[in-house]
């Protein structure tokens, strides 16, 4: 038996979760720089905020509402997501974290247990344990698992939030209620396919022949007929290390002096050289790239990119930043507004399988001191040792003006109890 678990609203629960005067309240975060909506509480969703939407455009809608309006708080996000997948381990061993929000469980020997109960059991925890709502969708498939998962979702007074597939009776029901554009994995040209012959829901789906959904929607379209169907198919996908890895931005401003750039791109250079360490790899090439504001038709307009390799195979914050500025000066123009810009390491191979050089290699002091670094960042907190190209105040630099407090990463920012 598989299980779904999805945090309701994540990023609006979050913001609940140390504020409870939203409770009940519409709430909108916005993405990087505050751009666009990209998350919204029910009540958001009932006055008619689209996803996706700019919000310049709708900030009158916002007070006329009065609309709770958040910064994205990745830092509140992303500890609030491990506490939450670090409760679901304690119920079931086997476990895929599928998003920030949502993990699929594989409950193998549990065949004696009450599903349904014990899914209660684990709203409960993790909502009294981090103030998180969930919904949990029981299924013999990941697939169906997501349809049980969106009617816990969808009738939570009903199921209590938790729904369990466990019988033909209840997947055949279950399929004729979703649509067949709210199935995992059927994408809007192929939802528009099966609809013009006739296939509205997950149920028609399943009744295509085999070599139809073969044919139209190759081999993954032909597993998900058979998830849908009850067969298992899909297996938790075990934890793969990045082929390449990327750190890119947008400014909080338009940057037109080389040194602003340089100093953008050092420290995206550090986050990949971090993040290449964590998974124990080394790159053979850095990419770098920047680009003007494409919305500024009255500005000139440039965006380039260059790709360097490496004499040897590195994770070395040190190495990596040489190479990004290099080729951030090999491709910088003056005379244009900067508004984004990225660094990508790619060629990526296990540290233990590098190729030696004869005639070039790394600082043997590399090593050790990057060791150091990771520990002490690890922790005193994330990015308070930094490299002297680095910006000693504010790691990424975006418009943030309705951030809310780092209630679980930061000292000087933990929620405040009068008594």
């Amino acid at each position: 038996m598989f299980a779904l678990v999805d945090c309701n609203n994540f990023y609006a629960s979050c913001e609940r979760a140390f504020n409870p005067a939203l409770e009940g309240n519409p709430i909108v975060v916005l993405s990087n720089n505050d751009g666009c909506v990209i998350a919204r509480s029910n009540e958001a969703k009932a006055l008619g905020i689209p996803m996706g939407a700019a919000a310049f455009q709708f900030k009158e809608l916002f007070v006329q509402h009065k609309i709770s309006v958040f910064s994205s708080n990745y830092a509140l996000y992303g500890d609030m997501s491990n506490r939450v997948m670090n409760i679901l381990a304690t119920f079931c061993p086997d476990m895929e974290i599928y998003s920030i929000d949502e993990a699929f469980l594989k409950f193998n020997g549990f065949d004696l247990f009450d599903y349904k109960e014990y899914g209660v059991t684990i709203s409960q925890r993790v909502k009294q344990w981090t103030g998180i709502p969930v919904s949990i969708g029981f299924a013999p498939t990941k697939g169906l698992s997501k349809i049980a998962n969106k009617i816990a979702k969808k009738f939570p007074k009903e199921t209590n939030t938790v729904y369990v597939i466990d019988s033909e009776e209840k997947r055949i029901k279950a399929l004729k209620w979703t649509k067949i554009e709210d199935v995992w994995g059927i994408g809007y040209q192929h939802a528009k396919r099966l609809q013009n012959v006739g296939v509205k829901t997950a149920y028609d789906f399943t009744q295509l022949p085999d070599d139809w959904v073969r044919k139209h929607l190759s081999v993954v379209g032909l597993r998900l007929k058979r998830e849908l169907e009850g067969i298992p198919t899909l297996t938790l996908d075990e934890v793969k290390k990045k082929k390449a890895i990327a750190t890119t931005r947008s400014f909080d401003k338009n940057y037109t002096q080389l040194t602003q750039l340089k100093e953008r791109v050092s420290t995206f250079a550090v986050t990949c050289s971090e993040k290449l360490r964590k998974q124990q790899s080394c790159c053979n090439l850095v990419m770098v790239f920047v680009h003007t504001n494409g919305h500024r038709k009255d500005l000139p307009q440039y965006s380039k990119n260059i790709v360097i390799k490496t004499n040897f195979p590195t994770n070395s914050s040190i190495e990596i930043i040489k190479l990004a500025n290099k080729g951030l000066e090999a491709i910088f123009k003056a005379g244009y507004s900067y508004k984004k810009a990225g660094v990508i390491v790619m060629g990526i191979i296990p540290d233990s399988t590098t190729q030696l050089n004869l005639f070039v290699k790394e600082h043997p002091k590399h090593k050790e001191l990057m060791r150091v670094m990771d520990k002490l960042n690890n922790n005193i907190g994330q990015k308070k040792l930094k490299f002297a190209c680095q910006d000693m105040g504010r790691t990424w630099k975006m418009n943030q003006e309705k951030l809310s407090p780092r209630y679980t990463t930061r000292l000087d920012e933990i929620i405040t109890i009068r008594v």
